[in-house]
């Protein structure tokens, strides 16, 4: 059976950040790397909280990137 071990997590929000000339949406992406590949849904999102009010932009979406091994 294969098992897989977490060695990298991003924590990545997303902001709108205006129309393009079509009347589409466009976005730009923040990045944090290194957060703990153990951090709870809940953590990451405490930690968006904080730091939203900072930003200029309407957050669109919060979202987690997690890089794994897979062990055979």
């Amino acid at each position: 059976m294969a098992t897989s071990q977490t060695v990298r997590s991003q924590l990545q929000l997303v902001f709108e950040t205006g129309t393009d000339e079509n009347g589409e949406i466009t976005y730009k992406n923040k990045n944090f790397n290194n957060v703990k590949t153990g951090a709870t849904p809940d953590q990451l999102m405490a930690v968006t909280n904080a730091l939203v009010p900072l930003q200029e932009r309407t957050l669109y979406s919060v979202e987690r990137n997690d890089a794994s091994i897979l062990f055979n």
